[in-house]
């Protein structure tokens, strides 16, 4: 009998902010497909007859070619196994879940989507930075900055979103964000306007600066900003409550495994 792929969001990385609902199908799984910015203490949770399998893409690193994914994807369902596809973040959110999907409802395999906490949510939260605020900061875009400059057409039009959105949130914009900033103060965006780099959000090494957009580059480059990071940019930075950062817990998931 033919298995079913379960899509699953991990969350921000912080594991207590995983959803009970995937919890309980990892617990339960047959076999684990998991990204690199999974948490190992999500990944443990697993029953001990669990095959997992690494699969997570690092930039600048050998991974796996999402065909390679996908074929797993396909072969361990067909096997009968229930699978967990388990990624960081929400696994529609600029993790190449749409693709996955479309690869196994083609090949006529049973799917079900479980949603997570994504990082540009939970990065600007832990830090007291709120996405929207009644008094100026009613719109915001999330956009992946994971694209070149020599790119012959790029699929984001940062100079339109200069002007078109109070607030930006990036993905994956660090090694890009000379370009980036560059095109957007070409589209009028005021050099003046604040910013925030958030790294490894919601984890024990999170850190986060603040600076205008002037200043972004230089900052990144000075404080020595990595992946994984969120840039905010806009006008909800400015209503940052002063001095927050939400505590970082001890990890005791409901009903971990002594």
């Amino acid at each position: 009998m033919p298995g079913i792929v379960y899509l699953v969001g991990a969350g921000p990385g912080d594991p207590e902010l995983i959803t009970l609902k995937a919890l309980r199908l990892i617990r339960s799984c047959d076999a684990l497909v998991h990204d690199a910015l999974v948490p190992l203490d999500i990944i443990k949770e697993v029953s001990s007859n669990c095959e997992i399998y690494d699969v997570g893409k690092r930039g600048g690193c050998k991974s796996f070619l999402q065909s390679d994914i996908n074929s797993l994807l396909l072969k361990l369902s067909q096997n009968g196994k229930n699978v967990v596809r388990l990624k960081g973040g929400d696994p529609f959110l600029f993790s190449r879940g749409g693709e996955e999907v479309a690869f196994l409802e083609k090949n006529k395999v049973k799917i079900e989507i479980v949603p997570g906490i994504t990082s540009g949510i939970a990065a600007p939260s832990y830090f007291g930075i709120p996405l929207s605020h009644r008094d100026g900061a009613s719109s915001i875009t999330f956009v992946t900055g994971h694209e070149h400059s020599e790119k012959r057409e790029t699929l984001v039009n940062w100079r339109n979103l200069a002007k078109s959105t109070d607030s930006i949130i990036i993905y994956m914009g660090i090694r890009n964000i000379e370009y980036i900033a560059s095109e957007l103060l070409i589209g009028g965006m005021e050099p003046t306007t604040l910013c925030a780099v958030i790294q490894e959000a919601t984890l024990k090494n999170q850190k986060c600066s603040k600076t205008q957009l002037s200043h972004l580059v230089n900052m990144i480059s000075e404080k020595q900003f990595k992946p994984p990071s969120i840039i905010v940019i806009g006008k909800i930075v400015a209503f940052q409550v002063n001095n927050y950062i939400t505590k970082l817990p001890n990890v005791n998931l409901p009903g971990t495994k002594n």
